[in-house]
C-alpha cells in the first residue's frame, strides 16, 4: 500500500526558494509534512524572487513545518549539516528531493569554464553528496524517497549535441539518482527522476530560456508537484529506478484534464512548448 499522504514525514530539499522547489514543498505542507530546505538565497536576489526564509514562511502558512538552512550543496560541511540538523529537527528523514540546479545552454565554445564547474558541482555532485549523506537516515525510514528533477538518458544527438555542458550535467543528476536506486534496493531506499513534457512557467524560463513568450506556453509548477507528490506517497520497494514524466504519472494517477496547469488559462495543450531532452 502507498502511502495515502505526507502527513508527519519530513521531507530534505536542496533549493526551494522559488519555483518548482517551491510548489513541490508547498504540496507536501498542506499534508503537514516536515520540510527542510538547504539553499543559498539568504537575501533577495535582483531579478528572482524568493528567499530560503520566505519559502519556509508559505511552507508553514500551508500547514507544513519548516526549516530553513542557509548552505551550499557543493559544501561538504553545509551538506553534512543540513543532513544532522534536519534529523535532529524532525527526527528523521524520510524523503529527498534533488531540487538545485544550474542551467546554461551555451554552446560548448561558449561555455564559461567556471560556468561549466557551477553546472557540474551543483547538479551533479551536490545531488550525489547530498543524496549519500542522507542514505543511512533513510535505511531507518518506513518508505524512504530520493526524487532528483532531472530528465531521462536520450543520447540522440539532439540532445547531446545542443548544450553539450548543460546535457552532462543533468544527465549527471539522472545517473547518480539511477545509481542509488541500483546500490540500496535492498534497503528499500527508493530512486526516481522526474521531467516535464512541456516548459514550466519558472523565473528561470523567464530569464535564462525565453521572457514572457516562453512563459505563456508554459504550464504551472502546481503541474510538476502534483506529479512528485504521486512519486513520494508510492511504496518505495515497487516505484524505484525510474526516470518518470511528469504528465505520465498524473495519467497513471487518472489526469485525464490538464487544461488547468495552463500559466494562461485557455492555452491549448497544443500550443504549449515542449521540454528538451525528450
Amino acid at each position: 500500500m502507498a502511502d495515502a499522504s505526507l502527513a508527519g514525514k519530513t521531507i530534505l530539499m536542496s533549493g526551494g526558494s522559488r519555483g518548482i522547489g517551491l510548489a513541490i514543498a508547498l504540496r507536501a505542507a498542506r499534508d503537514g509534512a516536515n520540510i527542510a530546505m538547504i539553499a543559498k538565497t539568504d537575501t533577495p536576489h535582483p531579478k528572482l524572487e524568493g528567499t530560503v526564509h520566505t519559502a519556509a514562511a508559505a511552507i508553514e502558512a500551508a500547514g507544513g513545518h519548516a526549516l530553513p538552512i542557509v548552505g551550499d550543496v557543493r559544501n561538504d560541511d553545509d551538506i553534512t549539516e543540513a543532513v544532522l540538523t534536519t534529523q535532529g529537527e524532525f527526527g528523521g528523514i524520510d524523503i529527498v528531493i534533488n531540487n538545485a540546479s544550474v542551467i546554461d545552454l551555451s554552446s560548448s565554445l561558449d561555455l564559461a569554464a567556471k560556468k561549466y564547474d557551477l553546472m557540474q558541482d551543483v547538479n551533479v555532485r551536490g545531488t550525489f553528496m547530498l543524496s549519500r549523506a542522507a542514505v543511512p537516515i533513510l535505511k531507518d525510514a518506513p518508505n524512504p524517497h530520493i526524487l532528483s528533477l532531472s530528465p531521462p538518458l536520450n543520447i540522440t544527438p539532439r540532445w547531446l549535441g545542443a548544450h553539450t555542458g548543460y546535457t552532462m550535467a543533468k544527465y549527471g543528476m539522472t545517473l547518480a539518482t539511477l545509481g542509488f536506486a541500483a546500490e540500496f534496493a535492498d534497503d528499500g531506499i527508493a530512486a526516481n527522476t522526474l521531467w516535464p513534457e512541456t516548459t514550466i512557467a519558472t523565473a528561470v524560463v523567464q530569464f535564462a530560456l525565453g521572457g514572457d513568450r516562453m512563459m505563456k506556453v508554459s504550464r504551472t509548477p502546481e503541474v510538476y508537484a502534483d506529479a512528485a507528490y504521486e512519486v513520494l506517497t508510492k511504496p518505495a520497494r515497487e516505484y524505484t529506478g525510474q526516470t518518470l514524466i511528469v504528465e505520465d504519472v498524473l495519467r497513471d494517477a487518472g489526469v485525464t484534464d490538464f487544461s488547468g496547469y495552463a500559466a494562461v488559462p485557455g492555452t491549448p495543450d497544443s500550443e504549449l512548448f515542449p521540454d528538451i531532452f525528450l
